[in-house]
């Protein structure tokens, strides 16, 4: 009882407390979280700009065991390696998700094998199944007809978009060989096009306000 009670307060002071704010996580197993370090700062302008977002410019960073965790509406993860979540980590996250967080795993190359052995821990009976073209999120706000957009190119395979839900809510969004992330860093960064970050930003603000409003 005692269990259900403090998930229903967590999930009241998600909502009421920080409606729209993100958070880095910072994971273990010695992957780099903080990849893309200018990333979420351009995609938080870019959506308080055209999606009528007030979210702070700088995010915050908040580990996966903290209580901290429960402040925000939508955690951000990235990385190139490993990734490792103890069983209080994961039932932490897991939670997280089911009393009203959201999660983006955005794939900076490197990290699927290692995440999805890790996700299980959070959702031992459910598996990553990949979004069709017209989920709504992609048709959110910004329209992406053919899904997931491809932002850099790895292993010249297509972009997947991968999610779990719970209880019919999109709680854990993971996006594969698209690279979101770095169309999100400054320009001279990685020296995309225009049109390829304005792309990523618009897709990225699907996310946010998906995750916002769900």
């Amino acid at each position: 009882m005692y269990r259900f009670i403090l998930l229903f307060l967590l999930s009241f002071f998600i909502i009421s407390v920080n409606a729209q704010e993100i958070a880095v996580l910072q994971y273990g197993g010695g992957g780099d979280w903080y990849s893309n370090p200018t990333a979420l700062t351009n995609l938080i302008k870019f959506c308080n700009e055209q999606i009528n977002t007030t979210i702070n410019e700088k995010p915050e960073t908040v580990t996966p065991n903290n209580v901290d965790l429960f402040n925000y509406p939508f955690i951000h993860m990235t990385g190139h390696g490993n990734v490792f979540f103890t069983n209080e980590e994961a039932q932490n996250l897991r939670d997280y998700l089911i009393s009203g967080g959201f999660i983006h795993i955005d794939d900076n190359y490197g990290m699927d094998i290692y995440l999805r052995k890790e996700l299980v821990k959070i959702f031992p009976s459910k598996e990553l199944k990949e979004l069709a073209g017209n989920h709504p999120i992609f048709n959110y706000h910004f329209k992406f007809p053919q899904g997931l957009p491809k932002i850099h190119e790895h292993d010249n395979a297509r972009p997947q978009a991968f999610g779990i839900t719970y209880e019919g809510r999109l709680v854990l969004l993971y996006t594969y060989e698209s690279d979101l992330g770095d169309g999100w860093e400054n320009p001279e960064i990685h020296n995309d096009p225009a049109e390829v970050r304005l792309k990523a930003l618009r897709m990225g603000a699907n996310i946010v306000k998906y995750a916002f409003e769900n």
